[in-house]
């Protein structure tokens, strides 16, 4: 008999191409899916006029008005789910509130796979941004999708080993990279000299960047020439330093990592940070530019420290380190060259996809029987 193509329903938070979380994940893979002969539906809560404003100060209204229809979204999805053969579910199904809607989902669809990219239950993990996009996190939903899913998938050690509390259905799939975007650079000079500092992340995540302001301050007061270059947050700003800041867009965004001459990953030293997969990094390793990062998490699985990037605890290795790349082509290279290899040996798409195809064909086929027509 023929295999009938699955029919699968992404039940996700936000508008397609726009946030890392499912950008860097299984969004990338929808074109495997459907060459594997999968059809595909991306159902965000967040439209896109909702995004626009989302992180945006006031809109009070606007945003009340848009968590509704979100709702209502929803609900017309709930009488339709039973035509889908599995429904992905990214972190929640609805954002406030007890997992009623997570409940409903759960009766109603054929078999459920749920990907959870972050400790975002923890209650420290809250937003110190934006109090309402922080209720978007939907924190009180997960342990419950965790418990009934099929599957579960994560994206750091630590994660995985907490969901097995609960499931022992999951597979830890790090966020991953495009190798077919990302090409590592081959000229390792510095342009006019100046040292390019680069970091890019989201509104929400750009606060972890300033606790290098005394680093910045330091190399300033040692006559260092550098351009912090920061993408995510058009507003970042440090008074004296050198900042260009820019929005982020899909169109540019490999092209401006691609200028960084060192990433830069600062983290606080949190619990929740051992959710974080590294992506932050990842996309700079595969653009080949060597990266440092706090020394913490899912860093330690990503770098070898010395080898294919720098792992740092104190604003003094912080230092150090950028000085000894700035002052070091050599060095530059083959940390930039190592990580590259590393991405693409490990973290690439190609060497992932298996991965999720065989996930959802083996749960698809364990709650539906054979599918065949």
């Amino acid at each position: 008999m023929k295999k009938a193509a699955l029919n699968i329903l992404f039940i996700v938070p936000y508008p397609e191409h726009q946030a890392p979380s499912q950008r860097l994940k299984f969004e990338q893979y929808y074109r495997h899916f459907r060459e594997a002969g999968m059809t595909v539906t991306h159902h965000p809560f967040v439209s896109p006029a909702f995004w626009k404003i989302i992180y945006k100060k006031g809109y009070f209204l606007e945003k009340i008005f848009h968590v509704l229809v979100g709702y209502m979204d929803r609900l017309r999805d709930l009488f339709r789910l039973r035509k889908y053969d599995l429904v992905y579910v990214h972190l929640w199904v609805t954002p406030i509130g007890p997992p009623l809607f997570e409940w409903l989902y759960r009766k109603r669809a054929r078999a459920m796979v749920y990907d959870i990219d972050d400790l975002v239950f923890l209650s420290e993990a809250k937003s110190r941004v934006n109090r309402f996009a922080s209720l978007l996190k939907g924190r009180k939903k997960p342990i419950f999708l965790m418990k009934k899913s099929d599957h579960v998938i994560t994206c750091t050690p630590y994660l995985d080993e907490f969901v097995r509390q609960f499931n022992t259905n999951t597979t830890d799939i790090s966020s991953t990279i495009d190798t077919d975007l990302y090409h590592p650079r081959t000229d390792y000079t510095l342009k006019k000299e100046e040292l390019v500092l680069g970091w890019s992340g989201s509104h929400s995540t750009s606060r972890y960047l300033y606790l290098l302001t005394p680093v910045f301050q330091r190399l300033q007061e040692d006559k260092i020439p550098f351009r912090l270059l920061v993408m995510g947050d058009p507003d970042f700003n440090i008074p004296g330093i050198n900042v260009e800041a820019l929005p982020w867009k899909e169109e540019y965004e490999v092209g401006v990592i691609s200028r960084f001459d060192i990433g830069l990953y600062p983290l606080p030293e949190e619990r929740w940070v051992y959710g974080k997969s590294g992506l932050k990094a990842l996309q700079y390793m595969a653009a080949g530019v060597p990266a440092i990062a706090t020394a913490i998490g899912t860093n330690f699985r990503i770098m070898i420290d010395g080898y294919n990037g720098f792992l740092v605890h104190t604003p003094e290795e912080w230092y150090q380190r950028i000085r000894e790349l700035y002052s070091d082509k050599e060095l530059r290279l083959k940390i930039g060259r190592r990580a590259a290899e590393t991405v693409g040996r490990h973290y690439s798409i190609k060497q992932n996809k298996k991965t999720y195809l065989s996930i959802i064909h083996e749960v698809a086929a364990d709650r539906t029987g054979p599918i065949s027509g």
